[in-house]
């Protein structure tokens, strides 16, 4: 008789929707561990601007990939696919159920159906294209990708300057599209998904967003990075709540402007990753109710 796989309870949505407190509630009634599926909070230098769980959070239930890296390390939906089955290994040495919590479709993606391999770009080609998006900018990213990888722009993710930027390194060393070297083929895994997404209506997502924004800033948002203003080159900074404020920073716009631009950002990363989960039928969408959410679960998970 064949072993009963693990179960693996995925717990999805958009950024402020309320995924840190219903994941750990969740992994409290089944006495479980939590594996971040989140691509910023795993650096241990930022903080307040990834919303990094509290202290009372994380030690509530044991966490993973959280502050587990530095900005100074390459960390991608591949590193992350092989820290995250090394930690579920350990887990269900122990137990039957394991929770992952957050918002980079593309890090769930990997660790549920696994990532096709892309050819090796080299760092010539990466610090170019890099460099050629912070003189030019978005417009000039789109375009480029447009006229050399259609196929990518087509239906590729044309508003994320990381996945457009790697599909130009990728056709720039290899003369094809990234879409190329992508089989569709999933691996396959020794647990079960249960794909979760959480909902929230447009209104109050946002008015979430806008506090949270301003939270952080009466929080020391400013200071945080403020002190990061030396590695502000580096890729894993590239990301919204830091750029806006290093703008700032730079002398190029005031910190008002600094601010409007963060909850702007961020409520357009919010639809994005609305976007990515709906594609996937596999989810099923809730309110972001715990309790609604513990009784979908029993259910799914055959227990009383």
């Amino acid at each position: 008789m064949a072993e009963k796989k693990k179960k693996l309870i995925l717990i999805a949505g958009p950024t402020a929707v309320g995924k840190t407190a219903i994941a750990i509630k969740v992994a409290t009634q089944f006495e479980t561990e939590i594996i971040s599926a989140d691509s910023r909070q795993c650096y241990k230098e930022l903080s307040i601007g990834v919303a990094r769980p509290s202290a009372s959070e994380l030690a509530a239930v044991q966490h993973h990939f959280i502050a587990s890296h530095s900005i100074h390390e390459k960390i991608n939906a591949v590193s992350f696919e092989k820290y995250a089955l090394e930690k579920l290994e350990q887990i269900f040495a122990q137990k039957d159920i394991a929770i992952v919590t957050g918002g980079t479709g593309l890090y769930i993606k990997a660790l549920t159906e696994g990532m096709d391999e892309i050819p090796f770009v080299p760092q010539e080609v990466h610090e170019d294209v890099v460099h050629s998006y912070k003189q030019q900018g978005m417009q000039w990213l789109q375009q480029q990708v447009r006229e050399l990888d259609p196929l990518f722009y087509k239906e590729g993710e044309i508003l994320n300057p990381q996945r457009m930027m790697r599909a130009l390194e990728v056709y720039r060393t290899t003369g094809k599209s990234i879409l190329h070297f992508r089989k569709g083929e999933k691996s396959e895994r020794n647990f079960d998904p249960i794909k979760i997404a959480l909902h929230l209506p447009r209104q109050e997502l946002h008015r979430n967003i806008s506090a949270r924004v301003d939270k952080m800033m009466e929080q020391g948002l400013l200071d945080e990075v403020s002190s990061l203003m030396p590695f502000q080159h580096l890729n894993a900074l590239q990301t919204v709540g830091y750029k806006e404020l290093f703008d700032y920073l730079n002398g190029e716009i005031s910190l008002g402007e600094a601010v409007e631009l963060i909850k702007k950002n961020t409520r357009q990363y919010a639809k994005r990753q609305m976007t990515w989960s709906k594609k996937d039928k596999e989810y099923t969408w809730l309110d972001v109710d715990a309790e609604e959410l513990l009784r979908f679960l029993k259910t799914a998970l055959n227990t009383k």
